[in-house]
């Protein structure tokens, strides 16, 4: 596997915390104690990262992707976002966005290691992890995620589709009235899929890879049969 990139350097204006309005200060506090809380919770699950790394973009708080190798599991790496749930994600028709109830997430995607450079799945991911703060989405489970190019090079997946949270890591209780933050995996899907999805749904097509077997953690894998 190759490297993964060196974290993007962050400059941080130095001001005094008296200067920042009480709002900002609040939510800038509540933001990194969620976030101190779920990577806890995401290593307690999957043990260590071996490697981190952060984009960021404008408009929009930083986004971590966090990667954790398992080598007991098949040698499956897993990559993990953290920073999606530093705020709740809002109705794109709410007049204000609440910053404090709403449905939180982070993303997870599980691949076989070694077999392609899954690494440059790193800004995909990420964008896909901004795309609340960007774009005003709400992510949750039987979505369609599509970042327009290869998830990595040489791959057949330009999205994914979201799954059902719980069974990897479990959601992370935060005190009311927030909402809990759900660990959502993601499993990648070819064009041909996804357009499949579209007419037939989520649960038709998690079905139709069930019943080939499908290894939905080879990166290098083709289009399930959709006669």
């Amino acid at each position: 596997m190759l490297p993964w990139p060196a974290a993007k350097t962050i400059s941080r204006l130095k001001c005094q915390a008296a200067a920042l309005p009480v709002l900002y200060e609040f939510y800038a506090r509540g933001m990194a104690d969620v976030l101190a809380l779920v990577e806890a919770r995401l290593r307690s699950a999957l043990g260590d990262p071996d490697a981190r790394a952060a984009v960021t973009f404008l408009g929009a708080d930083r986004i971590e992707v966090l990667r954790f190798s398992d080598e007991h599991d098949g040698g499956t790496v897993r990559y993990a976002t953290l920073g999606m749930s530093a705020a709740p994600m809002a109705d794109p028709t709410a007049p204000l966005a609440d910053q404090v109830r709403g449905p939180r997430a982070e993303l997870i995607l599980s691949v076989r290691a070694g077999v392609a450079d899954t690494d440059k799945a790193l800004r995909p991911l990420a964008v896909l992890a901004a795309s609340p703060q960007v774009e005003g989405l709400v992510v949750a489970p039987g979505a369609s995620l599509d970042v327009g190019e290869p998830l990595w090079p040489g791959a057949q997946f330009t999205s994914v589709l979201v799954a059902e949270p719980g069974g990897l890591v479990e959601d992370l209780d935060l005190d009311e009235p927030m909402e809990p933050v759900r660990f959502l995996p993601l499993l990648p899907m070819t064009p041909n899929e996804a357009a499949w999805k579209r007419v037939h749904g989520a649960a038709a097509l998690q079905e139709k890879w069930l019943a080939h077997g499908t290894d939905l953690r080879d990166p290098l894998r083709r289009s399930v049969s959709l006669d």
